[in-house]
């Protein structure tokens, strides 16, 4: 199928457009509008002519990928047009009569004649050079070269040879737990494109440096609460074994979610609460002076780390993990009558009136049948209570830390898929790209701003003192 050149395309336009009496030549610069119509006009004569011949739309030879051929040739020989000042074909100001541009461009030229818009300047042809894109595959682009060797081409750099997205796409396999050997062979499956696990690794690295500077970031004065869990994540030290990667998620006072930043622990250790209080003091003096609540997974120790850093802040206990680790005593056919005389306490008046429900109700129930689960609750009550002070709208948002479990769940699901890393800095990467890719559309963060503004204004009261106005934040 034979495509209609672009300058064609033009010249029939023009030639339309002024051949109607009465009416002049239209300025070249039409109104977007019109543009698209154009171009869609010319679209369809394409697709309609490649049916007819009976071509490929997609594939290999197909209709796209030749579209894209001319496309990005046509935009290179607008580029070099631009780079000399002058059209194709058309004769350099400043040289004799005679002259045919390169013929009669000889070496010894000096600095001046030879810039890059120079009348001594010329095409000098074209080079082959194939590119990556990421819709269809590799594609041979004739790209226009000059005789001063100046041209610098700005949609296909020099030295480059992929287009577009590729290295998002490689960022975001990556962000999906695939190893550079697996992106590799999906890039050769998908896109016929031969890319090495070198070239990936050296795209993945690219992100280091913006890693770094965000694990480092300044953060905000004061948050709403603060949420802290931590993952699993096997790393090999040697030989294979799990390590802690602490994370936390803050509330800003304005409801946004931020992602405060990413912690790997000690190898051969768990999670514990001496770390955290590493971790904290890191967050403390990355600029955050105060946090009305911090909401953690009731670990041992939890609420003495958190008080030396944040002595004014309160230590909830998430009620989602307690009800977790309940059902772990009990037999699974009681859950569901277990879980609806625990919400009777958690969702008591106060904390007294919490108390009673639990000793009369809940403890002549399930005492005897099962005494840890009475135990674990008597344990964890003091960091249990706190929330039932407040209004039911700080209640809410405080129940669980379903936030950053979701937000392990991605991560988890990016380990998973690797199984294990070669060391801590290729675990903290990848963990680091799942972080970058959540909520691309930002549609979950404005849910979640929705969800918290009417806990907000009741924080703004409650905390009048600790919470920042307007004229200082």
């Amino acid at each position: 199928m034979t495509m209609p050149s672009m300058d064609a395309a033009t010249t029939d336009s023009t030639r339309r457009s002024s051949s109607k009496p009465g009416r002049a030549p239209q300025d070249h610069r039409k109104p977007q509008r019109e543009r698209r119509l154009d171009e869609a006009a010319t679209i369809a004569d394409l697709v309609r002519q490649a049916r007819e011949d009976g071509d490929e739309l997609t594939g290999p030879g197909g209709l796209l990928k030749r579209v894209t051929k001319m496309v990005l040739e046509t935009a290179l020989e607008e580029e070099m047009t631009e780079h000399l000042g002058r059209v194709k074909h058309q004769r350099p100001e400043g040289l004799e009569d005679g002259t045919d541009g390169p013929e009669r461009v000889v070496g010894g030229v000096d600095d001046e004649l030879a810039g890059s818009s120079g009348p001594h300047n010329v095409r000098n042809g074209t080079r082959t050079k194939t590119v990556l894109t990421d819709n269809v595959g590799k594609v041979e682009v004739k790209v226009p070269r000059d005789r001063a060797g100046t041209f610098e081409p700005v949609i296909l750099p020099k030295h480059r040879r992929k287009l577009g997205s590729v290295e998002e796409i490689v960022l975001s396999l990556t962000a999906k737990g695939l190893t550079s050997g697996e992106i590799s062979a999906h890039l050769e499956e998908i896109y016929g494109a031969s890319v090495s696990k070198d070239t990936i690794c050296r795209i993945t690295d690219q992100i280091v440096e913006e890693m770094n500077t965000w694990l480092e970031r300044p953060l905000d004065p004061v948050y709403a609460a603060i949420f802290i869990d931590a993952i699993m994540v096997k790393v090999r030290d040697g030989q294979v074994a799990n390590r802690p990667f602490y994370a936390a998620i803050g509330v800003t006072v304005e409801g946004h979610k931020e992602i405060l930043g990413l912690w790997p622990g000690t190898p051969g250790e768990g999670e514990g609460a001496k770390y955290w209080m590493s971790v904290l003091t890191k967050i403390r003096n990355r600029g955050v002076v105060d946090t009305m609540f911090v909401v953690c997974d009731g670990l041992k120790g939890l609420p003495d780390s958190v008080n030396a850093v944040w002595p004014d802040a309160i230590v909830q206990t998430c009620v989602i993990h307690l009800l977790r680790n309940t059902f772990r005593y009990a037999s699974k056919k009681y859950w569901d009558k277990i879980a609806k005389d625990l919400k009777l306490v958690y969702t008591a008046s106060s904390p007294e009136a919490a108390r009673a429900q639990f000793d009369e109700h809940f403890v002549p129930e399930w005492g005897s049948k099962y005494p840890a689960i009475v135990t674990l609750w008597n344990n964890a009550w003091e960091e249990f209570i706190p929330f039932l002070d407040y209004h039911e709208e700080i209640r809410r948002v405080l129940f669980s830390t379903n936030a950053i479990e979701s937000l392990n769940a991605r991560y988890r699901r990016a380990v998973k898929a690797r199984g294990h890393f070669p060391n801590e800095h290729a675990a903290l990467k990848c963990l680091y790209l799942v972080t970058r890719s959540l909520d691309p559309t930002g549609k979950g963060g404005r849910r979640w701003v929705t969800r918290w503004k009417p806990a907000l204004n009741v924080f703004a009261t409650v905390f009048e003192g600790r919470w920042p106005s307007a004229e200082k934040y």
